[in-house]
Formats: C-alpha cells, sequence, structure tokens
C-alpha cells in the first residue's frame, strides 16, 4: 500500500472522497490541495463509456484552452516556401525545411512540444515516425497539425496560445491538462468549460449510454476531486 507525507494527507483531508463536487466547487478545491513547491499542473482524467476497440467509437480531437497551459509551448514546423515563411512570421520556435535538421530529428533531437507539417512534407516527416511517434509528437491531420501553407499562422499561433490534444487511450480513458496550480479558479474552470464542450462535440455517432462514466481532477501529486458528470453535461464557454 502505498504510503502518503504528511502535506498529501492534509491536502487529502479537505477532499470529500464520497462526494461528486460542482466544476466551479472543483476548480477553487484544486488550488488549495496544491502540495507541491513548484507550480504543479492541473490534470482532468475521465473515464469513457467507448470501447477502444472499435474504430468508430474513437475520440481524437483538439480544443484551445481560453487562458492557455501556463507554460512556454516550444513549436516545430515542417515545411518549405510560403509555409515556412508564415511559420517563421507567426513565432515558430524551429522551421525544419533543410535536411540538416531533419537529421538532427532523426538522431534522436525532440527539443519541443508540438510538431506541425505541411502536407507536401508529410513524406519526408513519415521517415522521423520511430522518433516522434512514440513522444505523441507526430503530426497529424485529425491533431490539426497537418495543415495547407496559408493556414500555418493560425496552426502556429493557436498551438502556442495553448492548443491541446485529448484522445482515447486503450484503457478507455482521456487524460488532459488545462493549466496550472497558480491559475486564478475562474480561469481553471473557464478552461475546464472549453474542454468539456469539445469532448461533447466530439462524441461518435456509435456512442451508446453514458459517454462519460467518470470526472477526476488533480494537481502534479495532489489528490483526486471528483466532479458530478451530470453537471458537465451543459457546460458552456463563459458560464
Amino acid at each position: 500500500m502505498t504510503k502518503h507525507g504528511k502535506k498529501y494527507l492534509a491536502a487529502a483531508a479537505k477532499v470529500d472522497a464520497d462526494k461528486f463536487y460542482q466544476p466551479r466547487e472543483a476548480m477553487d478545491l484544486i488550488r488549495e490541495t496544491n502540495i507541491t513547491k513548484f507550480d504543479s499542473t492541473v490534470e482532468v482524467h475521465m473515464r469513457m463509456g467507448l470501447d477502444p476497440r472499435q474504430a468508430d467509437q474513437l475520440v481524437r480531437d483538439v480544443v484551445v484552452l481560453p487562458h492557455g497551459l501556463g507554460k512556454t509551448v516550444r513549436v516545430l514546423v515542417f515545411a518549405q516556401g510560403d509555409g515556412a515563411t508564415n511559420a517563421r512570421n507567426a513565432g515558430a520556435d524551429t522551421v525544419a525545411d533543410d535536411d540538416e535538421t531533419l537529421n538532427k530529428i532523426q538522431a534522436g533531437w525532440t527539443d519541443f512540444d508540438v510538431a506541425i507539417a505541411t502536407p507536401d512534407m508529410m513524406g519526408k516527416v513519415g521517415k522521423l515516425g520511430r522518433v516522434l511517434g512514440p513522444r505523441g509528437l507526430m503530426p497529424n491531420p485529425k491533431a490539426g497539425t497537418v495543415v495547407p501553407p496559408d493556414d500555418m499562422a493560425r496552426a502556429v499561433k493557436e498551438a502556442k496560445a495553448g492548443r491541446v490534444e485529448f484522445r482515447l487511450d486503450k484503457t478507455a480513458n482521456i487524460h488532459v491538462q488545462i493549466g496550472k496550480a497558480s491559475f486564478p479558479a475562474d480561469n481553471l474552470y473557464e478552461n475546464f468549460s472549453a474542454l468539456m464542450e469539445a469532448i461533447r462535440k466530439a462524441r461518435p455517432a456509435a456512442a451508446k449510454g453514458n459517454y462519460i462514466k467518470h470526472i477526476t481532477v488533480a494537481t502534479t501529486m495532489g489528490p483526486g476531486i471528483k466532479i458530478d458528470p451530470a453537471a458537465v453535461q451543459s457546460l458552456e464557454v463563459g458560464e
């Protein structure tokens, strides 16, 4: 059995383990239960009523959080010509438009958080799959990270602003970051609302019954706080 320290136990004592909190309550409480000296990440964990073995029940999409993630997002772009120019003008940290950068990545360099590519570069990017794939950095149209050159500026700016991807994993769960423990509770609530609205809109047509079974929010190393799934069914940004 895992042993917890005094700080964790003190934080856990503030949480009613049998209660399903309203979203606003949970965001107030999440700040009180942060136990780290560093600025912890706030994460949402959801158990979904989906079968990940069925292709028509998979969920994968992106959402732009109104208040970002509270961290600097390093963006790398695979593009040439206008796509590369648009990426640089939009603030991309690295533009991989030469063999030197591609070879550097092939050798294992992944000092970036998001990778975006133009369609014409995917042939070259595909060869980097063994490096990018395991790290979740492979550009993908479903994640909004394969875009035409004239849409590159928007994609880079959104990635920098706090666009996050969510996807159903093999255990039928979804895990998403929504900010930092230092965020005002209202900002966390609005980020949470934006996420839940996006997840509701991404519901597969083949999904039957209870779409979202359980929701828990927690800070890094902090106790979990259960949120009432029924309370997020009509939650909208700005409420």
